[in-house]
């Protein structure tokens, strides 16, 4: 057990990332002479967003997760994160004389990328902060709020609308190899959420260049 406590003060004050994980890892099974290791890391991680309209700006936190294992020379690396998102939806927007009932959701992402390519946290959560009917923001005032509920209701999406459109959005990142997604909307007029997922390895790039 001294080992492992020592190998985790050894890297408390230093930057943690893909690539340090895997040193972490290397370190361990040599000084353990195990044959594999696994490491998850669960965080918050706190952005500063910009209001749409005012432009104040504020901290939003995101839960964030490491997760690798090493086995021999194998070694298998996921950044994954919860982005807060709101959501309208259209069968309400079109059966209602005014209104519409709208909710916030959540979108969880695991993502691995090809051998010597990356995506920052930053980059994962932006591209899927935009994908459902509007996006969540830490501090808005009077004219954003108009803002933000305007532009939710010009762009109602169900569940299921939110995960396809973060399905476009993650294929479209040609770093990405593989990718699994939750969407969970927390239902504001149900006394349950709705849910909706997919998993996807993408086909590797021509050429695919292995490093």
């Amino acid at each position: 057990m001294s080992r492992f406590v020592e190998i985790l003060t050894s890297w408390s004050e230093k930057p943690v990332s893909g690539h340090e994980i895997r040193l972490i890892l290397e370190e361990t099974t040599q000084s353990l002479s195990a044959s594999q290791a696994e490491l998850s890391l669960r965080f918050r991680y706190f952005l500063k967003q910009a209001a749409p309209v005012s432009h104040q700006q504020a901290f939003l936190d995101y839960r964030a997760e490491f997760w690798s294992r090493l086995s021999g020379k194998s070694y298998d690396y996921t950044l994954g994160v919860e982005v807060p998102v709101n959501s309208l939806c259209p069968c309400s927007k079109e059966i209602s004389a005014y209104g519409a009932h709208n909710q916030r959701g959540v979108i969880r992402a695991r993502i691995r990328c090809h051998p010597k390519q990356y995506l920052w946290i930053e980059e994962l959560v932006e591209l899927l902060r935009n994908q459902g009917s509007a996006p969540i923001f830490p501090l808005l005032k009077r004219e954003d709020e108009k803002f933000i509920t305007e532009k939710a209701y010009e762009n109602p999406k169900f569940v299921e609308d939110v995960l396809r459109d973060s399905v476009l959005a993650l294929r479209s990142d040609q770093r990405i190899k593989w990718f699994d997604l939750e969407v969970e909307t927390f239902e504001s007029i149900h006394n349950h959420s709705a849910f909706a997922s997919h998993t996807e390895k993408k086909a590797p790039a021509e050429p695919e260049q292995i490093l």
